[in-house]
């Protein structure tokens, strides 16, 4: 548990930063994501996935 909860506090520090850093940018691609098709959004979120599944099997190997 204690490493699950360092992981869901590293992706917060991450998701975090760049409002913190650049809040007027930030705003600015919230806004452009909801012009996108839901097709291009699906798609970038699946490549996500699988980036992050292959960070984890790094890690685990």
């Amino acid at each position: 548990m204690d490493f699950f909860l360092c992981v869901v506090g590293m992706i917060l520090i991450f998701e975090g930063l760049p409002y913190f850093a650049m809040p007027d940018k930030m705003r600015t691609m919230v806004q452009k994501l909801f012009e996108m098709p839901d097709k291009s959004l699906r798609g970038f979120g699946f490549v996500m996935m699988l980036t992050g599944l292959f960070l984890v099997y790094l890690g685990k190997r």
